[in-house]
């Protein structure tokens, strides 16, 4: 079984649970609290920030890959224009001033899956994070696939440019690519590799879980705030 394989079905159950979780659906139907997502979508913004930091040191830790860089580059230069762009005009959307999302600071989840993909970016190699990636937009490209191939409609254009922003469309190629190399660096790993490959998959896959988490459910500051 290729490796990307083998680890969604050993992890089935986690996957799932995030790619199913309440706040999808909700999103999906339409029925999601709006204030819910309003605080998502201002933490993600504050997430990609080091999102945007993994692809840079991973375009440089791709060398001499040339290949590998230009694709990274492809998907930092999308996620520079397309996706900002919607951010911008999401945040307009959604009353969220420029002050306000330009000022807001992570929560305790936010910040612990920042500082996780930087740590990973910094001290790991290029295949630690192709398993990064591979959760990272694997995910989001799998719950938006299934909402739009189950004909869902929100009846909100934040919500549906959310859903389509990350439909196959938009996501497909790069996903296919991170899952062929994530395959690759499971085939060539021996034991102790394939072990940290496999812990960098959960680890990303828990605190994706976690994020639904803390903007669906509250739970989003530190114990001495509430």
């Amino acid at each position: 079984m290729p490796f990307a394989d083998d680890l969604r079905a050993k992890y089935h159950d986690q996957w799932e649970a995030m790619v199913t979780h309440p706040f999808v659906l909700e999103m999906g139907d339409g029925s999601l609290d709006i204030a819910k997502f309003r605080s998502y979508f201002r933490q993600d913004y504050v997430f990609c920030r080091d999102l945007v930091k993994l692809t840079a040191i991973a375009i440089a830790k791709a060398a001499p890959d040339y290949d590998a860089g230009a694709r990274l580059d492809g998907f930092l230069a999308n996620f520079l224009s397309a996706e900002n762009d919607l951010f911008l005009n999401g945040f307009q959307e959604l009353g969220v001033t420029a002050e306000q999302y330009r000022e807001t600071e992570a929560n305790p989840v936010t910040q612990g899956f920042g500082d996780f993909m930087v740590r990973t970016a910094l001290e790991g190699d290029f295949d630690d994070l192709i398993a990064l990636f591979y959760v990272t937009e694997g995910t989001y490209l799998d719950w938006a696939t299934r909402l739009i191939n189950s004909g869902q409609k929100p009846g909100n254009k934040v919500y549906q440019d959310w859903i389509d922003i990350h439909s196959p469309e938009v996501l497909g190629e790069v996903v296919q690519w991170f899952t062929a190399r994530l395959n690759e660096a499971g085939a060539r790993a021996d034991s102790a590799k394939a072990a940290n490959l496999e812990r960098i998959f959960l680890t990303t896959l828990r605190y994706e879980q976690l994020f639904w988490d803390a903007n669906y459910y509250g739970n989003k500051t530190w114990p001495d705030e509430n």
